[in-house]
């Protein structure tokens, strides 16, 4: 290949207009599969303005992944019902959304329609499927209006990303005499669901557009005349004369017989012939003399030419190997006329399709009665055994087994020239996980002895936390939430369960559940989690929704016998009147009110009131709801690390960070949501800041450097592959729209996917994006070592085997943030340490792969005080490696046509291309200012003799200690330390337990009282924090004083500025830490913190006296023990009995070694 420097200014395809993508025309956009859908719609309107039709639109179903955002979408689009006539009316649940749309075909007695026709269209995912069947099928009997006409989007999900099953509805489909298309891409999706329109009318048959989430989530560059299409309607025969579809609706249930047979017969007949004589199957591969066959639908046939691929026959060579692939556009029913044409003069075939056999049934029934007919194979071989997969997703590398089986004996076929390395699980994982600050964070928790029932909906994710006081037994069925216990009930040891169902859950369907229990008398309290908003799948309000007052009043009236309302603004009740039998407390009394509710016998409810924090955030940022004035931060000084904030918090944006000090925890103001529930956390760390707008936020004051000269890169090169891995929710998928659209104006075409579902709740999730200059993209999806970039956002993510499989040596450029975003898992349990940067590096990286690294997250933390920005420094250092072959103003353009935080955002893009080709280029954080002891503690330190990195702790800490009592205090730290590293030197140069001593020491003999915490607080460099994260606005201290806490009060005392002067009076009495007149010192955490650090200074002189080269790795190890005691009063007591335990086992070592 050629190089060449790819120009700044290289001439794109002119300006890009995200409006085009909803507008009638042939203009390249880009669409996603959902996006597709409603680009469907308009132009099926159009095409009935054109011709002379005066027709409506109807959608009406329920959201659901994949399909999850189209009604949200719907809604956004202007002008989409007052222009194109598209009404949107979101049903309650799929059952009865599917009624209305069935609706829309009736035609009423002395009805005069104000349209000629409506088009109905249903959505929902699988699932939502099976629940409508019984809708459906009444719907399909009774038949479409010829001018109008309905089509059934249905989301298939077969790996189970979001949602509780693996699902394809193909065989659904057909039960219920559906006929149905399944689009490969954005264009199909158009153009298939017109021809569903067209064919509904024909037949009078509802029409499926089965829509995989590959689909769904997929990008693609389309640019088609969809106008342009002309269907044809061919003569139909039935018993010998011309037959033409016209509704003859059911009114009696007599007449079911009579539409059944026309169902079946003269309106099936018509399906067949108009898919006969509309064409839209793609024949992949063609070749004069076919000796062996594929058939396949959708991206099942991508898969099979990209495992062709992979086994070294591109089309070109599988046309010359005498292979014929064929996509049918429907796969029910299939053409018989195509199908047996295809098969003529192969002696093999193979059916690739996911799940049923639902294509290979037809294929075999199709073959049967011919004389000369091809071996048929699918889910099974010649013998019977399995041969294509039907469970989970059909991915190329799936199917290289079965083409070898099928048709290894008659073609050369190779091993794909890449082989995944086996990596392994890494020790942490990251999963799906809580928004920060979502109200299930705490409304799912239950009190000790209790178990809960999970169900549908965010909540779910209790049951994957690592967390064990929600203590989930499992899920249902949608809307089944807690009927399973009336089948459990009578045989359980257990008297009562509670419940969890979301808000959006039970108005779709769990309010019958409620009544179900009610009826069967069993002892069950519903937690009703209203947050306001079907969360999972893009905050959609619940339909039907009905205000909590009117909901008490409901459930009461229904059976409920006691009603509790847990609210996170208890006070926006105060003027409100609730019904008998039901109250309002805060969130704080969740556990109480849990306690109270077990023990009454019957259904009781628990309605826990907080918004949907992540929705709440988007409606800030739109200026639809006040923010919240105060922010939350954390004086790591007083901060032990011990993690009891994360523990009642369980909130992502309190994270654990590591410092010279050891493990801190710190409120990433990023992504916080200011839900203050970590504000629980025994510590008195937390100072609550109220923004006064004229925030300061750190920032570096260099200059952006002079833009780099322009990449080189190769400008013969058919394509580009770019993988890229990331934490859900952190922009991941914007990043790949903005690239994508950037591509297409340079000229490319693109195809793409993002793989969220579920994990776009701060799990793993993956994007691929296929820059194509020639040709046609096999799939959407980046294959096992195809990646030329890829693109690390999270490395934790990145390193996982199943996403490191896309490097390949000597072809893929790596571009990975280097930045540590802690798990859930280690939010949760402070002992959960994130993996090693070099070792998360070496999995990723192999040999011959070129590495570039970033702490972007630092970076933009240094620049811009905010790490939003740092998915695009990640891309403009991509862009200046070259593998990016995009000119960087189209990228630049393309973030400015996004429309959010554009300035910062190209900022930062420009900084990455700075950074990527002067890494000196990178801002480095202002250091703090050293700490340095008084000239007497010098004096000692001096004569110690310490050098390295025993030296630098000395120092700091002996400083440290001098403002914390005296230098008393710090000569008697700088001698103790100072016998270890005597004893340490007769053994060699190590200075490993020196180093252990010096930091544990400093630890247990700097507890913190009283006099610290408030010399801590009021420290005028922490002040000076404070006023840059909140201007001149106030700060106020979050304190639970021991000795109030021992008079019964249960909560922490908010001060404000004025306490300031009292907390400064207070440090000023540390003269009284220790002796018999300290009123602090009695407690038992003050005896334990004085009696850990005596024994401490003993178990250090017997480890010096017995230390050896033998024992001296252990002596290291019990002297860092200390590092486990954290926190304050009962934490530090439950950390110190699990120190004391560790530390008894370890001595019995020690000792076995003298």
């Amino acid at each position: 290949m050629t190089a060449g420097a790819l120009s700044e200014t290289a001439e794109t395809t002119g300006d890009y207009r995200l409006e085009a993508k909803y507008e009638v025309g042939d203009e390249r956009v880009l669409l996603t599969g959902v996006q597709a859908i409603a680009r469907a719609l308009i132009e099926q309107h159009a095409r009935d303005v054109a011709r002379g039709r005066n027709t409506s639109v109807f959608v009406s179903g329920y959201q659901g992944s994949p399909l999850g955002g189209l009604d949200s979408l719907l809604a956004s689009i202007p002008g989409l019902r007052e222009d194109h006539q598209v009404h949107l009316s979101p049903g309650v649940n799929e059952e009865l959304a599917a009624t209305a749309v069935w609706g829309t075909q009736m035609q009423l007695p002395d009805d005069e329609r104000t349209v000629d026709g409506v088009v109905g269209v249903w959505y929902g995912k699988g699932p939502g499927l099976d629940r409508a069947t019984d809708a459906i099928r009444h719907a399909t009997m009774y038949g479409t209006d010829p001018r109008g006409g309905v089509v059934a989007f249905v989301g298939d999900d077969p790996s189970s990303k979001s949602s509780t099953l693996p699902y394809a509805s193909d065989a659904t489909l057909a039960a219920l005499n559906m006929p149905f298309f399944t689009p490969r891409n954005g264009t199909e999706v158009v153009l298939h669901t017109l021809a569903a329109v067209e064919l509904s009318r024909f037949t009078g048959c509802w029409v499926g557009v089965k829509v995989l989430s590959d689909v769904a989530d997929g990008v693609w560059t389309v640019a088609h005349g969809f106008q342009a299409v002309e269907f044809n309607h061919p003569e139909v025969m039935w018993r010998g004369r011309p037959w033409v579809y016209a509704q003859q609706p059911v009114h009696t249930p007599g007449e079911s017989l009579r539409v059944e047979a026309e169902l079946t017969g003269p309106r099936w007949a018509a399906v067949e012939a108009f898919l006969a004589a509309n064409d839209l199957d793609r024949v992949r591969s063609a070749t004069p003399r076919p000796r062996f066959g594929v058939i396949g639908s959708g991206v099942a046939v991508d898969a099979a030419v990209q495992a062709f691929q992979d086994l070294g026959l591109d089309p070109g060579a599988v046309a010359t190997a005498g292979i014929s692939i064929a996509g049918v556009a429907a796969p029910y029913p299939l053409d018989r006329g195509r199908i047996r044409a295809f098969a003529e003069g192969l002696d093999t075939i193979l059916v690739v399709e996911e799940k049923a056999p639902v294509i290979e049934r037809q294929v075999k029934d199709i073959l049967y009665s011919l004389e000369h007919r091809p071996t048929v194979l699918g889910k099974r071989d010649a013998q019977g055994a399995a041969l294509v997969p039907g469970d989970g997703e059909l991915l190329p590398e799936r199917l290289h087994d079965p083409i070898r089986r099928a048709f290894g004996g008659g073609i050369a076929l190779r091993r794909p020239p890449y082989q995944r390395r086996r990596l392994g699980l890494l020790p942490v994982q990251r999963t799906p996980y809580f928004c920060s600050g979502c109200p299930h964070n705490s409304s799912t928790v239950v009190p000790d002895g209790s178990i809960a029932g999970g169900g549908i909906g965010c909540h779910t994710l209790a049951s994957v936390s690592a967390r064990q006081d929600s203590a989930i037994t499992g899920w249902t069925q949608m809307g089944g939430e807690g009927a399973q216990w009336i089948g459990q009930a009578a045989w359980s040891s257990h008297r009562h369960i509670f419940q969890n169902v979301g808000d959006g859950t039970f108005f779709h369907s769990g309010q019958l559940a409620v009544q179900a229990a009610v009826a069967a008398g069993v002892n069950i309290t519903y937690k009703v989690l209203y947050n306001s908003a079907v969360a999972m799948t893009g905050a959609q309000d619940p339909q039907a929704g009905l205000p909590v007052p009117a909901l008490a009043r409901k459930l009461l009236a229904e059976g409920v016998v006691r009603i509790i309302v847990c609210a996170d603004e208890p006070e926006r009740y105060r003027r409100i009147k609730m019904p008998r039998n039901a109250v309002v407390w805060p969130r704080e009394r969740l556990d109480e009110a849990q306690r109270i509710l077990r023990e009454v016998d019957g259904v009781t409810v628990l309605v826990y009131d907080q918004q949907c924090a992540a929705n709440a955030r988007r409606l800030r940022k739109r200026g639809k709801l006040p923010p919240r004035p105060s922010r939350v931060v954390i004086n790591q000084e007083v901060c032990e690390g011990c993690g009891d904030c994360g523990v009642k918090s369980n909130c992502l944006s309190v994270q654990p960070i590591d410092t010279d000090l050891g493990r801190k925890t710190r409120i990433d103001q990023t992504s916080c949501n200011t839900d203050y529930s970590c504000l629980a956390g025994d510590c008195p760390s937390f100072v609550t800041v109220t923004d006064s707008g004229r925030r300061k936020s750190p920032r570096t004051k260099r200059k952006l450097p002079k833009p780099p000269a322009a990449p080189d890169v190769s400008i013969e090169r058919a394509g580009t592959d770019v993988f890229m891995a990331g934490i859900g929710g952190t922009g991941i998928v914007t990043v790949n729209q903005i690239i994508a659209t950037a591509a297409l104006t340079a000229g490319y075409e693109v195809v793409g996917l993002d793989q969220t579902g579920l994990s776009q709740k701060a799990g793993p999730v993956v994007s691929h994006l296929r820059l194509v200059q020639r040709g046609d993209a096999a799939s959407n999806r980046v294959g096992e070592g195809a990646a030329d970039l890829f693109l690390a956002f999270d490395l934790l993510v990145a390193a996982e085997e199943k996403n490191a499989s896309r490097v390949a040596p000597g072809r893929t450029t790596i571009v990975a943030s280097t930045s540590i975003t802690p798990t859930g898992d280690m939010v949760a349990d402070a002992s959960v340490a994130y993996p090693g940067t070099d070792t998360l590096l070496d999995r990723l990286a192999g040999p011959d792969t070129d590495l570039v690294g970033v702490d972007a997250l630092k970076i933009c933390e240094t620049l811009f005080g905010s790490i939003q920005s740092a998915n695009l420094l990640l891309v403009g250092a991509a862009c200046q490696t070259g593998r990016l072959p995009i000119p960087a103003q189209a990228i630049e353009d393309a973030i400015t046509l996004n429309g959010v935080a554009v300035a910062a955002n190209i900022s930062a893009f420009r900084w990455g291309r700075a950074i990527a080709a002067d890494p000196t280029n990178a801002p480095v954080p202002s250091p703090g200012v050293p700490r340095t002891p008084s000239a007497r503690v010098a004096q000692h330190i001096d004569a110690s003799g310490f050098t390295g990195e025993t030296r630098r702790i000395v120092v700091d800490r002996a400083a440290r200690l001098e403002a914390y009592q005296g230098p008393k205090l710090a000569v008697e730290y700088v001698g103790r330390v100072s016998t270890v590293w005597a004893k340490e030197r007769k053994l060699g140069d190590g200075s490993a337990l020196s180093e252990q001593v010096a930091r544990h020491l400093y630890k247990l003999t700097a507890y913190k009282d009283e006099y610290e915490v408030a010399r801590l607080l009021t420290a005028p460099e922490f002040l000076a924090s404070v006023r840059a994260e909140g201007g001149s606005g106030r700060a106020a201290f979050n304190l639970h004083p021991p000795t109030l806490r021992a008079l019964g009060m249960g909560r922490k005392l908010q001060l404000g500025p004025s306490s300031r002067p009292v907390l400064r009076a207070l440090a000023s009495l540390k003269f009284l830490r220790g002796h018999w007149y300290d009123p602090f010192a009695h407690t038992a955490v003050r005896r334990l913190e004085r009696r850990v650090l005596a024994d401490y200074v003993e178990l250090v002189g017997r480890l010096t006296d017995g230390l050896s080269s033998t024992n001296y790795s252990l002596a290291t190890r019990i002297a860092a023990l200390p590092d486990q005691l954290r926190g304050y009063e009962d934490v530090k007591l439950r950390s110190a009995e699990a120190y004391e335990r560790e530390l008894a086992t370890l001595s019995a070592d020690w000792r076995a070694t003298l």
